[in-house]
């Protein structure tokens, strides 16, 4: 035998892996993504264009600057949106796993530059943004899919008592890490989604109820008996007003008044398309955090429920798409993105509505942001993925038999 023609041991292992790699593949079909899904997204980013067009319109004849400033950045940002989208749409989610280490400190690495360097941009008391002069990004955004993925990947299998002990320099230590930078912005609210994402995979992957009950204790009991300590003057200053907001009707509670004035006007029907009058400078933020006060002030009743019948309508087609999978990471990383989607709109909403205090979150896909719609986009990318049912390949001989 000549020296080409002999392969070591260690190639013939590599070439027999390859070839079952390449029969398994063959002996699976992959479906169509969730069209359903594809749909109510488009719907939820138009709505978007549209709201946010009617809102910083004055705004721009305002500042002397072109009608279609806010509207034009939207488009390039959820552009940018959908091709994540499109990528992420065609890349294997179970390959996301390798990635998490590095992805997780990726963020880490933006928040210590958000906190540290002179990049960090401050905005209303709160550093959230990083400055790279076409855009500002925000890193806060990109530990949502972060989360989803770690947490999805930790408890995949058996969740006890071993898995947190296993994980705890490698995925407890950094996750916690990252939320004590987020809270040091201070972005509160973000700190909540994320952590009330990580009690939602928690469950769904059957880990033991004792923990959370004697966690929800100690929180109860630290909430009650540190809550002044622990929170900063002005979310201290959100609750009292949240509670009676006319107790400041000129200052701290003047965007939670305009808001409810928003909902008010808009009556059942609305005031149509533009004819909002509380965005002519009196509800600041109105193409951010209060948007949807808009949308109930010029659609009405009608419009707010074709919004919130969408939301409802993304949690559940993420909620099937989790239950066909056929593995417990995809299960986990679906219900991680869905209920994202679905407790950040309802706090949006929540908050427009005078329903809870007054919290600095954006409503997925309709408020301006960058970086908020272009990760949104890319996780929409990836439940697309996961919808892509992986059905065996039925063979001729399978069938005889």
């Amino acid at each position: 035998m000549s020296y080409r023609e002999y392969k070591s041991p260690q190639r013939l292992e590599r070439e027999r892996k390859e070839r079952r790699r390449k029969k398994k593949n063959s002996d699976v079909i992959l479906s169509p993504p969730d069209h359903s899904l594809i749909v109510i997204v488009a719907f939820l980013v138009i709505i978007g264009f549209l709201a946010i067009f009617s809102a910083t319109a004055p705004k721009c004849m305002r500042e002397g600057v072109n009608l279609v400033t806010f509207l034009v950045k939207q488009l390039i940002y959820a552009g940018v949106g959908f091709f994540a989208m499109g990528f992420f749409a065609h890349f294997d989610y179970k390959k996301l796993e390798k990635y998490n280490n590095k992805f997780m400190w990726t963020v880490i690495v933006l928040l210590l530059i958000l906190q540290f360097t002179p990049l960090g941009v401050t905005i209303n008391g709160a550093k959230r943004w990083i400055n790279l002069g076409f855009m500002q990004l925000q890193p806060s955004e990109l530990a949502k899919p972060l989360f989803c993925m770690v947490i999805a990947s930790m408890f995949k299998d058996k969740v006890d008592f071993n898995t947190f002990a296993k994980n705890f320099t490698n995925i407890v230590i950094p996750m916690g890490v990252i939320l004590l930078l987020i809270l040091k912005q201070p972005n509160l609210s973000m700190a909540i989604i994320l952590c009330m994402t990580t009690l939602a995979l928690y469950i769904c992957a059957r880990g033991p109820w004792l923990p959370i009950w004697i966690g929800s204790g100690v929180m109860g009991l630290g909430i009650l008996t540190m809550l002044p300590k622990l929170l900063h003057g002005y979310q201290m200053d959100r609750i009292n007003i949240w509670l009676n907001p006319g107790s400041d009707a000129q200052g701290k509670g003047y965007n939670i008044i305009q808001s409810l004035i928003a909902f008010a006007s808009g009556g059942f029907s609305g005031a149509g398309y533009g004819g909002s009058i509380q965005k002519l400078a009196y509800l600041p933020e109105c193409h951010t955090d209060f948007i949807f006060a808009i949308i109930a002030e010029e659609f009405g009743f009608l419009g707010c429920f074709f919004v919130v019948g969408l939301f409802v309508a993304l949690v559940h087609r993420g909620l099937r798409i989790s239950k066909r999978c056929p593995d417990m990471y995809g299960k986990l990383l679906a219900v991680g993105i869905t209920f994202i989607f679905g407790f950040q709109a309802f706090l949006n909403m929540s908050v427009a509505s005078s329903f809870m205090p007054v919290t600095g979150v954006t409503l997925p896909f309709i408020s301006y942001g960058g970086t908020s719609i272009i990760v949104s986009l890319a996780m929409v990318g990836i439940l697309l993925n996961i919808s892509k049912q992986r059905i065996k390949r039925i063979r001729a001989e399978e069938v005889n038999a």
